[in-house]
């Protein structure tokens, strides 16, 4: 685990230096006031190495445009790799409760592990910005004053996915996810608005790279389309492996932003061309935000588009630089924290959006396809609006007011 302070001199290459590469921070927060303290949990190793790795990138650059400091104040930021592992996650989280004294908590990728370290958190009554991780277990009964899916709620983008497919007109699919919590609400949530033919749902082993028995399951089952949630190195390798197997002459792949964004088109090229995908943002989103931080995302990491998950982990950061200056400044004070969380009132990337009362967000969805950029470069470009202003399926069933 490292900690970092918003003023120290250059770090060592340590855990901490190349969690935040890119950000200046400092080494003692001021002795006038207790800074405020965040526990950011990235994965940087294990099944969403890759996913973390760009969720570092957007933290890094949120924190180092508000040099250093959240609503005015000092921060120390005590940050671990998770690994993708629950039972890691949870020894650590207890450790920035217990040791560390965290104020604010965000991270980490998997809704595995989300669901693993919530309970610590909100006993403790801290509050939890997931800046990826939209468990449906955290939308319903047991949805939490303290617990904020800053980013979506994981069934709907599937849902996006589902009407997009149903709209084209698709008449038989088969459906590939992961066997963990994400995986099974990203297909349920694809059912929700899809009313063909799903010919077989094929649930993978979490971090699986070799889908020669997918592929020959599917060469059976002879589907028009294909659903798949296959986040980071497995999405990257099913994809390889379906169009070296022929597949893709008569199967259209669909698939939403996880399984189609910038790290995974970046390992696999132009074999992704033409691939549609959902995602509640675009680095193409026409909004004085969203361009100014693709622009500056761009300026800092050598002319590479953000993904999916830097633009996350960026909005989560302002999210807490406003929920902190709403707050007066007093981190310690949950309760306005959470008040203030509730309002996002901060120039997020996706433009304006509000909380249900489950504090997951009402927000607008997109369809985007794989093609080229004026450059020549293999990226997404966003194509129109699937759903809009749209909620979650679990939030009637939230006691939250």
């Amino acid at each position: 685990m490292s900690h970092l302070s918003p003023k120290s001199p250059a770090l060592p290459r340590t855990l901490l230096s190349l969690l935040l590469c890119g950000a200046a921070f400092g080494t003692a927060a001021s002795a006038m006031a207790a800074p405020v303290k965040v526990g950011l949990a990235l994965d940087i190793s294990g099944p969403f190495a890759a996913l973390g790795a760009e969720a570092r990138d957007g933290f890094a650059l949120g924190i180092k445009q508000l040099n250093g400091k959240l609503g005015g104040q000092d921060v120390e930021f005590v940050q671990a790799d998770m690994a993708g592992s629950p039972d890691q996650a949870k020894q650590l989280v207890d450790r920035m409760i217990q040791r560390d004294k965290i104020d604010i908590f965000s991270g980490p990728i998997g809704s595995n592990v989300a669901l693993a370290v919530g309970p610590t958190l909100f006993n403790a009554k801290v509050p939890y910005l997931s800046a990826n991780a939209g468990p449906s277990q955290f939308a319903g009964a047991q949805c939490n004053a303290y617990f904020f899916g800053t980013a979506y709620q994981n069934d709907q983008f599937h849902e996006a996915a589902g009407k997009f497919a149903q709209d084209r007109g698709f008449k038989k699919t088969v459906l590939i996810a992961p066997n963990y919590p994400a995986g099974k609400d990203a297909l349920g949530g694809f059912k929700r608005q899809f009313k063909g033919q799903v010919a077989d749902e094929l649930y993978t082993k979490l971090g699986q790279i070799d889908y020669a028995a997918e592929l020959a399951q599917l060469r059976a089952a002879k589907p028009d389309s294909i659903y798949f949630f296959l986040p980071g190195a497995m999405g990257i390798n099913f994809i390889k492996q379906f169009v070296g197997a022929g597949l893709s002459k008569d199967i259209t792949l669909v698939t939403s932003g996880f399984s189609a964004d910038e790290d995974v088109i970046g390992a696999v090229g132009e074999p992704m061309l033409g691939l549609f995908n959902t995602s509640h943002w675009a680095h193409d989103l026409d909004n004085p935000a969203n361009k100014a931080f693709v622009a500056a995302f761009r300026k800092e990491y050598n002319g590479r588009y953000p993904s999916v998950y830097a633009a996350q982990a960026y909005d989560a950061i302002l999210a807490m630089d406003a929920a902190v200056k709403q707050s007066g400044g007093n981190a310690q004070n949950r309760e306005a924290v959470v008040a203030a969380l509730k309002k996002a009132n901060y120039a997020s990337t996706r433009g304006a959006f509000k909380y249900a009362n489950n504090h997951y967000p009402i927000e607008n969805f997109y369809l985007r396809v794989i093609g080229k950029d004026a450059q020549g470069k293999v990226t997404n470009k966003l194509i129109n609006t699937v759903l809009t202003n749209y909620g979650d399926s679990y939030a009637d069933k939230c006691p939250l007011k």
